[in-house]
């Protein structure tokens, strides 16, 4: 998951509920009070695993690339977005699509999900040549099979039974139960009644992704939209309730394609309750606020590294307890320094920099509680990323999914 805005902070209450604030953080005796950047993922022992995995970085780069885009759209607003989750939804429909709307997709995925890559060759050999075509997973196979052993088994897996059945696992590994904190991931079709779709997308999709169908009747709209926030609300523990209104679908509509991602962790390092006081918040409208601010002395890795046109900030990892997930924080040094700077530099690259960049030390962390909630609508994002022909009647084709014109 991945916020960002003018003011935001992260807070660390046991039901990892997020209060909207913004503030600092002291390792030593700097005090930050500037505009925050998060972002929470697998970044521990998963970053271990699957920092040399080509695979994992592309696909967690398609929803950082949609963040930058939405970032640049609304520079001074919050933005909350699942790289994973992004990823997930257009995997779904790239296994729909056809044509130059496939294209598209791939294009700025970088990868197939029904990609069939091949064995370790030879440099410059046809099948090399080849692997890169589909898959695009490494600038070289010799640095491919790289990592720990489960790594090694999904990577040459990968070469060799193609993208989808990596994806798979990826997933599973994110939200396998050996992880003591909670994350979930659910994927949902909901298709009109009686609309009859493709054996292989329908197959596909829920083999790779997971992703059930479900049938609504659109001529009813309420029932039809009920049906589907009571799915959301279900699979995100009741955090989320509603997703779409009855205005957003009518009797053409004929697919509504959902992700939910639910994520519960305890911070490894907790935050004392009785050491919550008021202190000041810098708004970004020059003022000065008094608000409730946790706060802990406490051993955590963090560092201090640069944009490549030297935009210097500060990073600092604030792991969950159950060691696979931590959520980083990435601070401008200078007040002079606008988040929107240092936003286009984050990368999954960037992350697997900062990962061996930070080194553990004694800081005292000073962050306020806050909520950040976002509505996004994703069709200029990923237009501006290439994505044009799916928004358009005349153009969209979607003939893997039903060999009916529907769109």
């Amino acid at each position: 998951m991945v916020l960002a805005g003018p003011e935001t902070a992260v807070s660390s209450d046991t039901n990892c509920k997020l209060q909207l604030a913004k503030g600092y953080f002291t390792p030593e005796i700097m005090n930050w009070h500037f505009p925050l950047l998060f972002l929470l993922g697998t970044l521990t022992s998963v970053c271990s695993q699957f920092s040399f995995y080509p695979l994992e970085e592309l696909s967690s780069d398609v929803g950082i690339q949609v963040f930058n885009q939405i970032v640049k759209a609304k520079p001074q607003d919050n933005v909350v977005v699942s790289p994973h989750g992004i990823a997930s939804v257009l995997g779904v429909l790239q296994l729909g699509a056809d044509g130059k709307t496939k294209k598209q997709l791939t294009t700025m995925m970088r990868y197939s999900v029904n990609g069939i890559g091949s064995t370790p060759k030879a440099a410059g050999s046809k099948e090399e040549s080849q692997h890169h075509e589909t898959s695009q997973l490494s600038p070289d196979h010799h640095q491919v099979l790289r990592g720990p052993p489960v790594v090694h088994r999904i990577q040459f897996e990968n070469l060799c039974y193609g993208v989808g059945k990596a994806l798979k696992k990826i997933n599973r590994l994110i939200v396998s139960k050996k992880n003591k904190d909670i994350v979930t991931i659910a994927n949902a079709v909901f298709a009109k009644s009686g609309f009859k779709m493709e054996v292989p997308f329908v197959t596909r999709n829920k083999e790779v992704f997971q992703c059930s169908v479900k049938s609504v009747d659109f001529e009813d709209p309420n029932a039809a939209c009920d049906s589907i926030n009571q799915w959301v609300k279900n699979e995100t523990r009741g955090m989320i309730d509603q997703v779409v209104a009855p205005d957003d679908v009518d009797g053409l509509t004929r697919l509504v394609l959902v992700n939910a991602v639910y994520f519960k962790g305890l911070w490894k390092s907790r935050f004392r309750p009785e050491n919550t006081k008021k202190r000041p918040f810098y708004g970004a409208d020059g003022k000065t606020y008094q608000v409730p601010m946790l706060s802990q002395l406490s051993i955590f890795r963090c560092g201090t590294t640069s944009t490549p046109n030297e935009l210097w900030y500060n990073i600092i990892e604030l792991p969950y307890h159950g060691e696979m997930i931590s959520m980083l924080i990435a601070l401008p040094t200078e007040s002079t320094t606008p988040l929107s700077a240092i936003i286009p530099h984050i990368s999954t690259k960037t992350i697997g920099s900062w990962m061996t960049t930070m080194v553990a030390k004694r800081v005292q962390v000073i962050l306020p509680k806050f909520t950040a909630v976002a509505e996004t609508d994703l069709k200029d994002p990923l237009k501006a990323l290439g994505i044009t022909d799916m928004f358009d009647e005349s153009k969209a084709n979607f003939a893997k999914i039903t060999s009916k014109l529907f769109f």
